[in-house]
């Protein structure tokens, strides 16, 4: 069997993106359960007033997820395992000098690669930069090395499909709708190309200069039109099939690629429910805090969602497999497959949770309040909530008609009351920007709830857990199948959310357009 705690105390490795929501875990957990092990380097980029040992101390030391393990290992035994370099993924080296590069050669056995830009539809060039760019650079930067790669993906490179998605499907050549495995249409360095000279197309004829808003709007369609060419749901997914046929397409490096379903709160580790950010399923919680009682979802269609400890478990299982050479290409780490969460019980449980805590009053639900009596979840149609939102704009227009009106009437008649006439225009203007914001929030997740239903086969990662030891499964555990989903969206996802996910998000998601 694989001794997980025996390769790392053998193997050095390095880790990009330790700042992240998920790099965080895979760190703390890593020097928790192996406290011994040889060494860790962390690539960081630098900040704008901060250098990357710095942003280190600050965002990753002081974070939730390992605040207490650095205390308690303390920072003498920190300074001796880990090692911080200045990086940056997209550039030459990873953003590491020659003298850096030189230093590390021969020692780096295992390169994982957690960093990637997560925005479902940013400017293409900045998806660019993290998920296609970054792994041009880290494959070479590992072969400089003479080191391995693990590189964490995500499931959903799978774009347009409905059920199963396997492990065992060709990475080089793929498209979401590809006829079959000899299907020649799509090549990622012609597409590569491609973009590449369209992104130098819009910079040269931007009247504002790259960073206007024309040309940032530009950057953003071409991403979204080039993933609806191929069938990928969002310029994300695109750009993360990209890099992994990047990574596939090198016959002379060892590597396997990871491919988490959504990640979500903890299940234990650090702690319960701590999360961070709000790019996971955050706003589909909030919008149910909030009230929302309309679901465009399919009920039976199970929603493929994995905690982040297990996700980062897996990971380092994976690391010690790719390490001692007994490893897959590709691990895919779903619930769905053996213990899924169906979307119907899932909107009701939100929703009865929403009615029960009072429906927003104060919490971060508050930012998607739905007015309106309590009542059940009510699934619904595209179509019928495409119908429900024009008919609320109507009513918007009506009321704001309304009140221009009387607003007139008082201003000629010299009648009191326009100030509050004001503030009824102004709070209806703030429902209506609220409402258009959580319609298109919705829209982003309508791939995953409604148009497609994705179950990722997961076998490869219980075959490698097979392959360890007892121990480093108690300390490493992968158990999806033993998830109570009430408790862990109640306990820990819908605390986690409402305790981590910051209020400057929630607001941004309440006013933004």
């Amino acid at each position: 069997m694989t001794d997980v705690g025996d390769t790392f105390r053998q193997n050095e490795m390095l880790l990009t993106g330790s700042s992240g929501f998920l790099g965080k875990v895979v760190l703390g957990m890593l020097l928790d359960r192996y406290p011994r092990l040889k060494h860790v380097h962390l690539l960081l980029r630098p900040g704008p007033h901060a250098s990357a040992s710095e942003r280190f101390e600050k965002e990753v030391l002081e974070s939730p997820a390992l605040v207490s393990i650095a205390d308690r290992l303390g920072s003498k035994t920190l300074r001796s395992k880990v090692t911080v370099w200045d990086g940056d993924l997209g550039e030459e080296n990873c953003g590491l000098r020659a003298a850096d590069v030189e230093n590390l050669n021969g020692r780096v056995r295992l390169i994982i690669n957690c960093a990637g830009k997560v925005d479902f539809f940013p400017p293409l060039d900045e998806s660019f930069s993290s998920n296609v760019d970054g792994a041009e650079q880290v494959v070479a930067l590992a072969k400089r090395l003479g080191s391995k790669l693990v590189h964490v993906s995500t499931g959903f490179v799978s774009g347009e499909t409905d059920g199963l998605v396997e492990e065992s499907e060709p990475i080089p050549g793929f498209y979401p709708r590809r006829r079959d495995a000899l299907d020649p249409s799509f090549h990622h360095r012609r597409e590569i190309e491609y973009v590449r000279q369209q992104l130098r197309l819009i910079d040269e004829s931007a009247g504002g200069g790259k960073h206007s808003k024309e040309s940032r709007e530009r950057r953003i369609a071409l991403g979204r039109r080039r993933a609806e060419h191929w069938g990928w749901v969002n310029t994300y997914t695109y750009t993360k099939s990209l890099g992994e046929q990047i990574i596939a397409s090198e016959g002379d490096l060892d590597w396997a690629i990871v491919r988490p379903a959504i990640v979500e709160s903890a299940l234990r580790f650090p702690f319960p429910g701590w999360i961070e950010g709000g790019r996971t399923a955050a706003p589909l919680v909030l919008m149910a805090l909030g009230g929302m009682r309309h679901w465009p979802v399919r009920r039976n269609t199970p929603l493929e969602v994995v905690p982040v400890d297990l996700v980062a478990a897996a990971m380092l299982v994976v690391a010690a497999a790719v390490l001692r050479g007994r490893h897959e290409r590709v691990y895919q780490l779903g619930t769905a497959d053996t213990h899924p969460i169906r979307l119907g019980p899932l909107v009701d449980l939100l929703v009865r949770e929403s009615q029960r805590r009072g429906r927003g009053n104060g919490g971060a639900g508050l930012a998607f309040r739905w007015f309106g009596p309590a009542s059940p979840a009510r699934i619904v149609t595209a179509s019928e909530m495409r119908r429900r939102r024009e008919r609320f704009e109507r009513r918007v227009r009506q009321i704001q008609s309304l009140l221009d009106g009387m607003n007139r009437m008082a201003r000629t008649a010299g009648l009191p009351g326009r100030r509050s006439l004001f503030r009824l225009a102004s709070k209806l203007r703030t429902i209506e920007l609220q409402a258009k914001f959580r319609e298109q929030t919705l829209d982003q997740y309508l791939p995953f709830v409604l148009h497609n239903r994705y179950i990722f086969e997961s076998a490869n990662i219980r075959a490698a857990y097979a392959d360890i030891t007892p121990r480093d499964r108690q300390l490493l555990p992968w158990d999806p199948e033993r998830i109570n989903w009430r408790e862990y969206w109640v306990d820990q996802q819908i605390e986690g959310i409402e305790k981590w996910v910051q209020p400057e998000a929630v607001r941004q998601w309440a006013f933004k357009i």
